[in-house]
């Protein structure tokens, strides 16, 4: 299940190019009562892609976002934690490689993270935090190991090109700031195959929420992060399935 549908993808554009829903309406050539019923789950695939045309997003990959589905995939080296979130859900991820367990993000609160690798029977040998947002940072003081991320406390500060290796697997943050700035992705490499840790920049279909004055440059980011990667290059997002760099390419109405 997507983390964001066709509903939240409107709000996030509409948020991020600063504009009414009754101004984006009258340049896609839609009634206001069309909108407002489209945002409120009723989808329609022409509706969608005058949306699109209107807010510069894909026409095609909006069209038909209430069939987008990441295709299901087998990662043996990487386990997900799917930890509670204000009633929601939102994710850590465990990379396991050469006898290091490496930890991507600690949840919302300061135990349920910890309380899920006790049940794996795994003690991480590092953090690595993508952005300060609390249901990423939280539960990091239970882990009294090396911990590594941009301008958090309690970590190693790592600029967007630092390149790590540990044990046969190598670790470049990424320059994904604009949900929050600033923030970093990890692209993994050693591994079955490369793996991009994305944080909240990159949902399957969507993108992290950004407001005006970061959105553009937020998505040119992403776009530049995804284009020097192979499309079999996995992506692990902070809320919602994995996906990969060539699903996103074709389906995500922000980057197609």
């Amino acid at each position: 299940m997507l983390e964001d549908d066709f509903t939240y993808v409107l709000r996030k554009a509409l948020r991020g190019k600063g504009l009414p829903p009754e101004m984006v309406a009258e340049r896609a050539g839609l009634s206001a009562q069309k909108v407002m019923s489209f945002s409120r789950g009723h989808f329609d695939p022409r509706t969608a892609a005058l949306l699109a045309e209107a807010l510069g997003l894909s026409a095609e990959a909006y069209a038909t976002h209430l069939d987008y589905h990441p295709e299901p995939m087998e990662l043996p080296d990487v386990r997900r934690l799917i930890l509670p979130f204000n009633g929601d859900h939102v994710n850590a991820w465990l990379v396991s490689k050469g006898g290091r367990d490496l930890l991507f993000d600690t949840g919302n609160d300061p135990t349920s993270a910890a309380a899920e690798l006790a049940k794996m029977k795994v003690v991480p040998s590092a953090v690595f935090i993508t952005h300060g947002h609390p249901d990423h940072v939280s539960g990091m003081n239970a882990f009294p190991v090396q911990k590594y991320g941009p301008l958090i406390d309690g970590a190693t500060h790592l600029d967007p090109g630092a390149l790590l290796a540990m044990d046969g697997v190598t670790l470049r943050a990424v320059d994904l700031s604009g949900h929050f700035n600033p923030s970093v992705g990890y692209l993994i490499e050693g591994l079955a195959q490369p793996v991009l840790v994305a944080g909240d920049a990159i949902f399957a279909g969507s993108i992290g929420g950004c407001d005006p004055e970061h959105y553009d440059d937020a998505i040119l980011r992403i776009k530049a992060a995804l284009a020097s990667l192979d499309d079999h290059t996995v992506i692990l997002p902070g809320h919602g399935p994995p996906t990969t760099v060539g699903e996103e390419k074709r389906r995500n109405p922000f980057l197609a």
